[in-house]
């Protein structure tokens, strides 16, 4: 019955989307439903002279992985860090506040410059997007944890590392799972930006553009599809996580 209820909204949007573009009757206005599912449904062919749907859904989920686990390297042990310590905090605090509202975008020029044209750029435009979302819930986890839990661990004896790796993290881990859920689903809205960097010759991201500027847009609508459903994927992945190893959570609330 839940998948039902999932799946209803979806597929009125599915007919709607369909008579739309009978009524329309131009492909390069709005594909019909066939043209993508044809599309999707031979993911192996090649497409356009740069590779099939498989290999450029790869080499996006590659680069993702890449700038998304980057990102969670330093933000995870930095937003422990601002969270406990109140003069850690207070030193980047600022910085933070006023680096996170720059859209990921507006980092390309400076990608360009620094990195060069490549890998590392597109790497470095997913970071962007993935990091800050990741810092904040870190930090707003540490922050969360019961002051109670940190002073009894205290008057035990345990040191500041003990602390930090028996109590704070464990306690805060919900809220950076949640930080990693937004930062995934950030990273693969970046992917398409980072794609169309020049450099870029495969991927979704080049997939979609170069579709575009061939007014291939049953391409460009398969090509969306398959970002929707791996973001999906990502998110389900790290519910169930949360839902099997985290469910103490909302005992605790």
């Amino acid at each position: 019955m839940k998948i039902l209820k999932n799946l209803t909204l979806p597929i009125i949007g599915i007919l709607a989307w369909e008579a739309l573009a009978i009524y329309l009757n131009n492909p390069v206005i709005l594909p019909k439903v066939e043209s993508v599912i044809s599309i999707l449904l031979n993911p192996g062919v090649g497409i356009l002279g740069t590779g099939n749907l498989i290999e450029n859904t790869i080499v996006s989920i590659e680069r993702v992985l890449i700038g998304f686990f980057i990102a969670g390297a330093f933000a995870i042990p930095l937003g422990l860090l601002m969270g406990y310590y109140s003069l850690i905090n207070d030193l980047f605090d600022t910085t933070i506040e006023l680096l996170r509202p720059i859209p990921p975008l507006a980092w390309v020029p400076l990608a360009l410059a620094w990195f060069g044209i490549g890998e590392s750029s597109m790497h470095f435009i997913i970071f962007i997007g993935a990091f800050f979302p990741i810092l904040i819930n870190t930090i707003s986890g540490v922050k969360s944890v019961p002051v109670i839990m940190i002073e009894a661990a205290k008057t035990l004896g345990g040191s500041t590392k003990d602390i930090l790796k028996s109590v704070v993290v464990p306690a805060s881990s919900p809220d950076i799972l949640t930080g990693l859920r937004v930062g995934a689903g950030i990273a693969w809205m970046c992917v398409v930006a980072a794609e169309m960097l020049p450099g870029s010759d495969a991927g979704l991201g080049y997939l979609i553009m170069y579709a575009y500027s061939l007014s291939k847009m049953n391409i460009v609508v398969a090509s969306m599809i398959i970002i929707g459903i791996i973001g999906i994927i990502l998110d389900r992945g790290l519910r169930y996580i949360e839902k099997k190893y985290f469910c103490w959570k909302k005992m605790m609330k």
